[in-house]
């Protein structure tokens, strides 16, 4: 709660807010972080300890609160420009139309510019890693232009 908020919207630039995230999603970065498929200063050694069971009370806890955005500066152009990105490279599929997430796929509308911007550069570097592979393969193609406009159209999703 102290990086996440207490009710799961972050205020911390570069934390992932976890308010609105499907339970499936939460619970598998969890694990991943418990196990050491993911790594990270702060959470892997809190989920070092977690039992099964805790990790999903608190998975199911974070899917239940309401997000809100994060409120970060956007530019109008690159926002347009990430637009259409992720209409040609149909983010939707995965991340549902209004990229709220879904089952394993996490929700980005409203997320942190600086957390989506690492995580989309980490996709394409291959040092970040998602279930299956798909976000790393969906992100090779990306200049460091178009990872930037895809940042600020899905920061400022509501």
């Amino acid at each position: 709660m102290a990086c996440h908020g207490p009710d799961g919207n972050a205020t911390i630039p570069g934390t992932p807010s976890l308010a609105g995230q499907p339970t499936y999603f939460t619970h598998w970065q969890l694990i991943k972080f418990r196990d050491g498929r993911r790594k990270d200063a702060q959470m892997s050694p809190f989920a070092a300890n977690l039992s099964d069971e805790d990790m999903a009370d608190l998975a199911a806890f974070y899917a239940g609160q309401t997000p809100r955005s994060r409120g970060s500066a956007i530019d109008p152009a690159k926002a347009a420009a990430g637009r259409e990105l992720a209409s040609r490279h149909h983010c939707s599929s995965c991340h549902m139309p209004n990229l709220e997430g879904q089952k394993q796929m996490a929700r980005l509308a409203g997320q942190d510019l600086t957390y989506l911007l690492k995580l989309l550069r980490g996709f394409k570097a291959q040092t970040a890693s998602d279930l299956d592979g798909t976000m790393t393969m969906a992100a090779q193609p990306l200049t460091a232009e178009e990872i930037e406009s895809l940042a600020h159209y899905i920061t400022g999703l509501p």
